[in-house]
């Protein structure tokens, strides 16, 4: 079909993009979707140098790659958490994690994720895809008992946090697109839709569809494309395994991924439980024709092999809808 092939750089922030951009061209990718650390994609620096927005676009241009998203996980993830201590200060700049008030990281990443919107309008791009962390994941179990109204309650918290960072996206006519993911304020089909019913289904926000991340929650990702069509605007392909057998749990046991007691693990698209055609199936179906993009993640293989495997991968299931009925021929003459 030709959908844009593009590989999220997150993961490989610890290259400079000078160098991942020529290690992507050669492993058959399109483009990058461009991560907002590591020197990848930096918003303050976007906003303030004009030099710095066209210094992205010639490292790309050299080497024949597109960018139509960027993403900026780390910090969304710290606006709406209802917890802010060490593990946000790994992920956060210093200019963000600050004295590591909490009410203070919160406000100064809300006011770094309406500038993403801003710093992608300069840089040309209309998507940010990212994380906004969870005032309740914590009560995920219901246990010590948890009501509807305090959950209710976060929703409405959420909105109240979110909804003047969205402002500033109408505002630029960009797009944030959530990854529906464990520890976000929406992991699964119910709530995402409560979370689309919070925000008043307002244009700005949709979702990043990644599969990876309800294979392991055991229902069908491509399911979440049918019930939300007109909200996908941008997806990765990612894939994960389920490795239950009696003994291993698929709360993942507090181990880290890569560990062989986990119930799941992510592994390399092809590799896991991902049923693609499916998935390519429901994309059509909901005619999204925005980029495929490659989120590599696998503890136990070579990133680099992974990646290519994954390109290759991805070009080779990736396919149109038909415009005919398959059997229209059989009435002619």
């Amino acid at each position: 079909m030709g959908r844009l092939l593009t590989l999220f750089t997150g993961q490989w922030a610890d290259l400079p993009l000078v160098e991942l951009a020529a290690k992507a061209k050669s492993f058959g990718y399109d483009g990058l979707e461009l991560a907002c650390w590591g020197d990848h994609f930096e918003v303050d620096k976007a906003l303030e140098d004009d030099s710095y927005v066209q210094s992205r676009w010639d490292i790309l241009e050299k080497h024949g790659l597109q960018c139509v998203a960027i993403s900026n996980h780390l910090v969304g993830q710290c606006v709406s958490d209802a917890y802010i201590d060490a593990r946000h200060k790994e992920i956060l700049p210093d200019r963000l994690w600050g004295d590591g008030d909490s009410d203070g990281v919160r406000q100064r990443c809300a006011e770094e994720m309406a500038n993403t919107a801003r710093a992608a309008k300069k840089f040309g791009v209309n998507v940010v895809n990212g994380f906004t962390g969870s005032p309740i994941w914590h009560m995920l179990y219901r246990f010590p008992p948890t009501s509807d109204a305090m959950i209710d309650a976060g929703y409405v918290q959420f909105a109240d946090q979110w909804n003047p960072i969205l402002d500033v996206y109408d505002e630029v006519g960009v797009k944030f697109a959530l990854e529906c993911h464990p520890a976000e304020i929406a992991y699964d089909i119910f709530t995402a839709q409560k979370t689309l019913e919070a925000l008043n289904h307002r244009e700005a926000f949709g979702f990043n569809f990644d599969p990876s991340h309800f294979i392991h929650q055991l229902f069908d990702p491509s399911k979440f494309i049918d019930h939300f069509p007109d909200k996908i605007y941008h997806v990765h392909v990612k894939d994960s395994k389920v490795n239950l057998d009696n003994v291993r749990s698929i709360l993942g046991s507090h181990l880290n991924f890569g560990d062989s007691r986990r119930g799941w693990d992510f592994v390399s698209c092809g590799h896991g439980d991902l049923n693609m055609d499916s998935m390519i199936r429901a994309l059509n179906r909901a005619a999204y024709t925005g980029p495929l993009s490659v989120e590599w993640e696998d503890s136990g293989m070579d990133r680099e092999f992974g990646a290519t495997e994954s390109a290759a991968f991805v070009k080779k299931n990736d396919f149109a809808a038909s415009d005919i009925a398959f059997d229209a021929a059989f009435g002619d003459d």
